[in-house]
């Protein structure tokens, strides 16, 4: 795999769908007592199909008051009131349970979060306004649940919560985008602190003794260049039955871990499971045979080992969040012949699909269900950010041609109709990315 340096940016290019900008280090891309009250009932169940709130009123003694016509008018009012109310306020702020992924976005003048010149981390690829980059609309969509609201992130009370915790974020480089992102997001109310070292980034807030942490692993699992069987030596080996050893020998330490991937999947493997070479991506001998397992099914039966390492290990105490496949919006071709995303200033209204990413989101969401269900008591540690649905729609949250301050890049097709290198994959900071973190504080919070 060829290691290009863009502006200064060292960056592995894995495959076709992926663009140079895909794979990086830290700014360079190298993770209830009884008691004598009752409840009396003083209004029907709100519809199922909404909040599901039963509303009621504890009253003292062991048997409800007689209550005068006015009185009793008086209390039905309220009562109704308060129903009314808890049906405005939606499921997630009565229960919890409204699904914050199923919505649409919708304009917002609030603006965002942080700016390109108030956040210091933001790495000049992602740093699109800084690039040159024209427009400024992508920065002002607010993701809207159909049942609820999503909060906008407050920066302190997410740093109250996580009060002397920590939160890690294991993955590749879209994983590292979202951490840089809930950096900036933080860092606006407290400086933090970088410790980070060779295995690890590592910031630490100061104010509520918050340590925010990203490992990277490409394939949350194990993997190696020695030659495997029928693998020939300097080929990638991803042995999908064994999770990453770094992320695991780190795992209790972790009050909050976000695990995602697969965009390595693309990238030239052989698949080993049991020992043995059951597929590959981008490589495979004739004479070997047909495949027993290809990318995706690779991807589907990795996320399986890693989940399902997390959720049994007795050592770890908090929870494991699995953000989903992140969608990237190429269109014309791949990053390397001629995709691009180039002129894409609003949201879509509707998701084009692509077989690839439904794919990988369902032998994501599949795995998710299956260790979930086999994993009984354990399996309350698990949750899902179900991001891919949401975010197939921001084809105009990419960096395109931003990705550098070059004044003289180019940003528009050339006469031959090819447009300039583009990151249709990782998001622009401030940007779409930003939501990802206040759906993980929601996903944290509940």
């Amino acid at each position: 795999m060829a290691a290009l340096t863009l502006d200064g940016i060292s960056r592995e290019v894995p495959r076709n769908r992926i663009p140079p900008s895909a794979i990086r280090a830290h700014n360079s891309y190298p993770e209830h007592e009884q008691s004598s009250s009752r409840t009396i009932p003083l209004a029907t169940t709100a519809p199922s199909s909404r909040s599901g709130v039963c509303v009621a009123m504890s009253l003292p003694g062991k048997n409800p008051p007689a209550v005068a016509g006015g009185m009793q008018q008086w209390l039905s009012t309220i009562v109704m009131s308060v129903a009314a109310l808890l049906l405005t306020l939606g499921p997630t702020h009565a229960q919890g349970t409204c699904d914050i992924f199923r919505g649409k976005w919708v304009p917002d003048s609030s603006g965002p979060l942080y700016t390109s010149s108030s956040c210091p981390l933001i790495i000049r690829a992602e740093n699109c306004q800084a690039n040159g980059r024209p427009d400024k609309g992508y920065e002002n969509w607010r993701w809207k649940p159909e049942q609820c609201a999503l909060p906008r992130f407050d920066a302190r009370k997410f740093l109250k919560m996580m009060r002397g915790k920590t939160l890690a974020f294991a993955g590749d480089s879209i994983a590292q985008n979202q951490m840089d992102s809930l950096l900036c997001i933080l860092s606006q109310v407290d400086t933090p602190i970088n410790l980070s070292d060779r295995r690890m980034s590592k910031w630490i807030f100061n104010s509520t003794s918050t340590t925010i942490i990203r490992i990277w692993s490409a394939w949350l699992l194990h993997n190696s260049k020695e030659a495997v069987g029928i693998a020939p030596e300097g080929l990638n080996k991803v042995f999908l039955d064994v999770p990453d050893k770094t992320l695991m020998e780190f795992l209790p330490s972790f009050d909050v871990l976000v695990l995602s991937s697969g965009h390595w999947f693309v990238t030239p493997s052989a698949y080993i499971l049991n020992g043995k070479v059951v597929g590959g991506q981008g490589w495979w001998p004739l004479q070997a045979g047909k495949m027993q397992m290809n990318n995706i099914d690779a991807f589907g039966a990795s996320t399986e080992t890693f989940l399902t390492a997390v959720a049994t290990n007795p050592n770890f105490k908090g929870i494991a969040i699995l953000r989903t496949y992140s969608p990237d919006h190429y269109e014309r071709g791949a990053w390397n012949v001629g995709g691009s995303c180039t002129g894409k200033v609003n949201p879509l209204d509707k998701a084009v699909k692509d077989g690839f990413i439904d794919a990988m989101y369902g032998k994501q969401v599949a795995a998710f269900k299956k260790v979930v269900k086999n994993s009984r008591k354990q399996s309350s540690k698990l949750k899902l950010m179900s991001i891919t649905k949401p975010f197939a729609l921001r084809v105009d949250g990419h960096p395109g041609p931003y990705t550098n301050v070059d004044p003289n890049k180019k940003t528009q097709r050339g006469p031959d109709g090819r447009p300039p290198p583009q990151d249709c994959l990782h998001w622009c900071m401030p940007g779409p990315i930003d939501t990802w973190n206040e759906m993980l504080f929601e996903t944290i919070r509940r």
